[in-house]
């Protein structure tokens, strides 16, 4: 009789861990499938641009290009006078433009001439008392990378530029 109790508990055990190994191995499909698209979505290759089809044919559109950062630089600093409210101010920026893919290098290093002259166009509206301050330097920055992407969008067709960078900066 104990023999048959015994076997009535092993019976019964074995359906409760069956169960639990069957849940158990659901709740790490799911999260083994969940890790496995959250890679996917955030690591996955955007290189291919989309397509989307318009009327007869089909037109590429341009994809966020997420590739390998290329560093061009100006072959010569930017040198100019500023006047100021006391005195003239000699001052020696060097850039370095920012673009993605070596395509892109290569498409920048042709146009230098039209590069310098959008940023010494934007050099010329600086004034003594915004180079001074950190603040007015990132917004020369940023004004200088806005008309840079615009002169050369009509050229290139799309924003090859990503940032300009000031990579030496001197005011005497």
């Amino acid at each position: 009789m104990a023999e048959e109790e015994s076997l009535e508990l092993e019976e019964s055990e074995e359906p409760k861990s069956k169960k639990k190994l069957v849940i158990f191995g659901a709740i790490g499909l799911v999260l083994v499938l969940a890790i496995a698209g959250g890679l996917w979505f955030f690591l996955g290759s955007s290189d291919s641009a989309d397509v989307a089809d318009v009327g007869e044919g089909a037109v590429e559109t341009e994809a966020v290009n997420l590739g390998e950062a290329f560093y061009v630089g100006m072959p010569r600093p930017f040198l100019f006078n500023l006047p100021g409210a006391n005195r003239s101010r000699l001052v020696e920026i060097k850039v370095q433009l920012m673009v993605r893919g070596s395509d892109d290098g290569v498409l920048i290093k042709k146009h230098i001439p039209l590069i310098e002259d959008a940023l010494l166009t934007t050099f010329s509206t600086a004034d003594v008392q915004k180079l001074s301050s950190l603040a007015g330097k990132d917004e020369m920055r940023q004004l200088a990378l806005l008309n840079v992407q615009n002169t050369l969008q009509p050229v290139t067709g799309r924003k090859v530029v990503e940032k300009v960078l000031f990579t030496g900066f001197v005011m005497q």
